[in-house]
C-alpha cells in the first residue's frame, strides 16, 4: 500500500484507481494547464499549443499517470469509503466532518501529481493508522452518523420559524 512521505498508509495500491478525470481538461479534451499557465512549463505549453491545446489523455495517447501536470482534486462532499456527506456548520466554527484526503505526495514518482478524495475523519483515521482502504465497502461510523446529525438538528432549530413577539417580550 502506498505511504505518506511520513510512512503512514494512504489507504490504496495505486491512487490512479481513484482518479478521475484532470482537472485541468475541460470538457471538450483540450488542457486548460497550458493554456492558462504557459510559463511554468513552456516546452509542454508549446507542445500543446501546436496541437490547439489538446489533451494527451483524451487523444488516447497518454493515461493520467503519463501526464506531467495532472491533478485531481475529488469536488463530492461526500466520504470516498462509508458515503458520509457533509454537513456544514458555517456558524460554529467546528471541525468539517470530511477532510481532503491525499492519495499520492510529491516523492510518489518524479511528477507531484495532487491526486485527494475527500474522507469523513472516523475513516480517514482509520486509513491512516491502521489497515483500512479507501475502497472498502463500509457504513458510516456510529460518532460519524451522531455528529452529523447534531449538526442537521441545529440547522433544522436555525429554519425555525418564532415571532418577534414570541422572542421579546414587549408588555412594559
Amino acid at each position: 500500500m502506498k505511504k505518506t512521505p511520513t510512512g503512514t498508509s494512504v489507504g490504496v495500491d495505486d491512487p490512479y484507481d481513484h482518479a478521475g478525470v484532470c482537472d485541468h481538461a475541460t470538457s471538450d479534451g483540450r488542457c486548460r494547464f497550458a493554456f492558462d499557465f504557459p510559463g511554468q512549463d513552456p516546452e509542454f505549453s508549446s507542445a500543446r499549443r501546436a496541437e490547439e491545446f489538446r489533451c494527451p489523455v483524451a487523444d488516447d495517447e497518454w493515461t493520467w499517470a503519463d501526464c506531467p501536470h495532472y491533478r485531481f482534486r475529488e469536488t463530492d462532499r461526500e466520504c470516498a469509503r462509508c458515503g458520509l456527506t457533509e454537513r456544514r456548520d458555517a456558524h460554529d466554527g467546528g471541525r468539517p466532518l470530511l477532510e481532503e484526503h491525499h492519495l499520492a505526495y510529491a516523492d510518489d514518482r518524479d511528477v507531484g501529481h495532487e491526486i485527494t478524495v475527500y474522507l469523513c475523519r472516523w475513516c480517514h483515521a482509520k486509513v491512516h493508522d491502521s489497515w483500512a482502504r479507501v475502497g472498502d465497502d463500509t457504513n458510516p461510523d456510529p460518532e460519524a452518523l451522531a455528529a452529523r446529525e447534531e449538526r442537521r438538528s441545529r440547522e433544522l432549530s436555525e429554519l425555525s420559524f418564532e415571532s418577534a413577539a414570541d422572542r421579546f417580550d414587549t408588555e412594559d
